[in-house]
């Protein structure tokens, strides 16, 4: 049963992903909110058998710990760096952000909770990189069930209103209230222009070609050899296991996208997408709703003003910086909520170009993410207050 269960797991974001494309409401909510609602629902419905509890644990692991570097592979980051000074500039300054809001509550709430050096590596990595972040520096930093559980869970809800708000009306907000100017380009880029299959994550045209299918086949190969590696290293660093594991896996994924005829495999982008919308499913059907009544009020005041206080505090730091409105947003999105909602709050901008830029700093997040968290970590556990 268990088996069965993993399996339908596994399909679930299949007929989305063909709805997405055929169904215009399902494509304004946007994948991966939908796989977030349908986990939630499913979890605490009580159709889960507790038996399913430890292979769920397993599947949030195995499948961010894949996905990760089938995403990086396909980023060409000495391109990117050349040509996105923009974009590059509003990403520092969204971790920046980020920094100072999760250091500021850790001055806060540092003396009554013990535990927030760990709040504030989850903050960090998850704001920065995205979800599948979280999970790994939950792992490599030691958060115990119940906390990542109630983490997860206020970070969903919060999430989802954040993007309500990005979706419905905020460019104007920030317009006027924070004076960010207007996006100076051509906002009708074709995707098609890049020729690169990162530009539009949701397109699996194509993907069961065989000249296709068959090199997908061969980088999931290479990500799953980079994941043994990483563990076999990882289990020789006595106390870091699990931190040196993870980052080895980051490390050695930008390395190969270094690798040309790597980086230019077809549709890899999309099969570590699949990876992150099944990941994402699974960890919703592990959020517990009962927890919105029993609240930790230190846990979801790192989640609210972690969203909330740095993209305030990023709005004006790209004010200072004469940042444009459209890419402080799509920027604000792929750093907190991570790629898959970037198509959504583009569309809402109408903004091709925003999206691209978008995208390219969500696989950037990705890919620093699990250093920043456990980097923040470390940091504050060592600090003397």
């Amino acid at each position: 049963m268990n088996i069965l269960i993993a399996v339908l797991f596994m399909l679930v974001p299949a007929p989305i992903i063909y709805l997405n494309n055929r169904v215009k409401w399902v494509n304004k909510l946007g994948i991966v909110l939908i796989c977030y609602i349908l986990g939630i629902i499913v979890g605490n419905i009580g159709i889960l058998p507790e038996s399913f509890s430890g292979i769920q644990s397993t599947m949030q692991d195995v499948s961010v710990c894949l996905a990760l570097p089938l995403i990086l592979f396909s980023l060409d980051l000495k391109k990117w760096l050349k040509t996105a000074k923009k974009g590059i500039i509003c990403m520092l300054l969204a971790i920046v952000s980020i920094s100072v809001v999760v250091f500021a509550l850790h001055l806060i709430f540092g003396a009554s909770d013990p535990n927030t050096p760990q709040y504030a590596g989850l903050a960090m990595g998850v704001y920065t990189g995205g979800t599948p972040n979280i999970a790994s520096i939950k792992t490599a930093i030691g958060v115990d069930e119940t906390t990542y559980t109630m983490f997860n869970t206020y970070d969903m809800v919060i999430s989802i209103g954040y993007i309500l708000l990005l979706t419905s009306g905020a460019k104007a907000v920030f317009k006027k209230v924070f004076r960010l100017r207007d996006f100076e380009g051509d906002k009708n880029v074709s995707r098609d222009d890049t020729n690169n299959d990162t530009a539009d994550p949701e397109n699996y045209k194509g993907f069961f070609k065989p000249q296709i299918l068959g090199k997908v086949l061969l980088a999931v190969l290479l990500s799953g050899v980079i994941l043994a590696i990483s563990y076999v290293v990882g289990e020789m660093a006595t106390g870091y296991e699990t931190a040196v594991t993870i980052l080895l896996v980051t490390t050695l994924a930008i390395v190969c996208s270094f690798i040309k005829p790597v980086r230019e495999i077809r549709k890899t982008t999309q099969t570590g997408m699949y990876l992150i919308y099944v990941f994402c499913f699974t960890v919703a059907t592990m959020a517990d709703i009962k927890m919105l009544v029993n609240i930790n009020w230190t846990i979801l005041s790192y989640v609210f003003f972690s969203i909330f206080g740095s993209m305030i505090l990023h709005a004006l730091l790209c004010k200072a910086a004469k940042i444009d409105a459209d890419t402080m947003i799509i920027t604000s999105t792929s750093a907190i909520c991570s790629p898959p909602f970037v198509p959504v709050v583009a569309a809402s901008l109408k903004n091709n170009a925003a999206l691209l830029s978008g995208i390219a700093t969500g696989i950037i997040g990705y890919a620093i993410g699990n250093y920043l968290g456990i980097g923040t970590y470390w940091l504050l556990e060592r600090l003397p207050f």
